[in-house]
């Protein structure tokens, strides 16, 4: 069952925006991907957590975890088959563990972890937290941005993920990415 945790394999490259809360990364996976002509791959986890606090205002848990993680590899891998040399990526499986470790006291389910660990993507975007904190209904960390960030910054540090951190304003993020996916479309 947990094989729907895992990427198929693909001939497009997958960049990730990764990061704390309310720091643009939906909106720079959107401008990415209209700009490279291709697709993104929207996060689960809100769709799934706003359909959970709309029904029984409850906020994740533990059990959502993996539910959450199936959703967001079914939609990756659905997109990667139809994407234009690149897919950008609004979250990953190793954004879930980070987010699992600082909410349920150090703990990852084995299986999202091995998952997280395992699946390959060419860049990480890390996001700054250099803009305004929106609140919304799920968002609930305002005061411990810097914390959040170190944890996925560590988290990319010790798995020997490529990254570059995108700070600044829209524009300069906006830049600084379309910078890195050119390298990495020159590479392929």
């Amino acid at each position: 069952m947990e094989e729907t945790l895992a990427q198929r394999p693909t001939s497009v490259l997958k960049a990730v925006f990764f990061g704390p809360e309310s720091t643009g990364k939906t909106t720079l996976a959107q401008m990415l991907a209209e700009h490279f002509n291709t697709l993104w791959v929207e996060e689960y986890m809100r769709e799934y957590l706003q359909e959970k606090w709309n029904s029984e205002q409850k906020v994740c848990e533990p059990k959502d975890m993996l539910p959450i993680a199936r959703g967001q590899m079914q939609r990756e891998n659905e997109l990667a088959e139809k994407a234009n040399r690149i897919l950008f990526c609004d979250t990953d499986l190793l954004e879930l563990n980070v987010y699992s470790q600082a909410y349920y006291n150090g703990f990852c389910d084995p299986q999202l972890l091995k998952h997280a660990l395992n699946n390959r993507y060419d860049l990480y975007f890390l996001m700054y937290i250099d803009v305004p904190w929106t609140p919304d209904d799920l968002r609930d960390k305002p005061y411990d941005r810097i914390g959040m960030f170190k944890r996925f910054e560590e988290a990319l540090i010790l798995t020997g993920k490529p990254y570059v951190v995108l700070k600044g304003d829209l524009n300069e993020r906006f830049q600084t990415a379309v910078s890195g996916i050119n390298k990495l479309l020159k590479n392929e």
